[in-house]
């Protein structure tokens, strides 16, 4: 049976992850490695100035006092007697669709697994309702990963996964929507006449591309979005070469 690692950015007690190693027991011998609490949008980051704690709760489950990232560091470097056959982070309580990829913990989880060359899938849910359903997802994801298992991915590309709540079945590959929120701070101050600000987010709803992340979860379709690794923008590459001789000393 393939091995296959589990992780999340909401906790190693969320019922997200819980769903989703339920899930994949089916198709494979699943090693859970998550973060001991929530750290949502911690995205790739890494603990570089204390320790990272672990913990091992059960046969092939450790709790990591870190980052989405660290635990898979930890996985692969230490805690794993073999390399997996894939990766999944998830089941997120919430989309992570537009520029939420960049701060997601989730997808930094399943970045981080892409980058150690194994496939990777993020998954996440377009609710977070305290009691969301997590079924649809678990569903999709066991069509999804024998696939991903079967057949690869392509080398440095990882899969972002949303599903829609309710889902009606259909399903569109999609690429990354541009900003999909408004930034929204509410400013206060506190006992000793400190100001702060709450971060929050108002969605966008206008001029929604049909081809994007966005657009499916709105029309109630699961979005399949290969990201890449390798963020290098090739045109601008040739686009700059003529700086070079301005920017170079002599």
């Amino acid at each position: 049976m393939p091995n296959i690692l589990v992780t999340n950015d909401d906790g190693i007690a969320a019922p997200g992850l819980r769903a989703l190693a339920k899930s994949l027991a089916r198709i494979g011998t699943v090693t859970i490695v998550a973060p001991s609490h929530e750290r949502s949008a911690a995205a790739q980051s890494l603990t570089l100035r204390q320790p990272i704690f672990v913990e091992q709760l059960a046969e092939r489950e450790w709790s990591i006092e870190g980052t989405p990232a660290d635990a898979l560091i930890l996985a692969f470097h230490t805690l794993l007697a073999e390399c997996p056959d894939l990766v999944v982070s998830g089941i997120n309580r919430g989309a992570n669709l537009g520029e939420n990829v960049y701060y997601s913990g989730t997808v930094g989880a399943a970045m981080e697994g892409a980058i150690n060359r194994v496939p990777s899938i993020a998954i996440s849910i377009a609710s977070r309702a305290p009691n969301v359903d997590f079924i649809p997802a678990t569903h999709f994801i066991e069509r999804l990963a024998p696939l991903v298992l079967r057949e690869g991915l392509p080398k440095g590309v990882l899969l972002n996964v949303n599903v829609p709540n309710p889902w009606n079945g259909g399903v569109r590959f999609t690429r990354q929507s541009p900003k999909i929120t408004r930034n929204v701070l509410q400013k206060g101050e506190d006992p000793r006449g400190r100001t702060y600000y709450w971060l929050n987010e108002q969605k966008i709803t206008e001029d929604i591309a049909a081809d994007t992340d966005h657009a499916a979860i709105l029309a109630g379709e699961v979005s399949v979005t290969p990201l890449v690794i390798d963020h290098t923008d090739a045109p601008s590459l040739n686009h700059l070469s003529h700086w070079k001789r301005l920017l170079e000393e002599k």
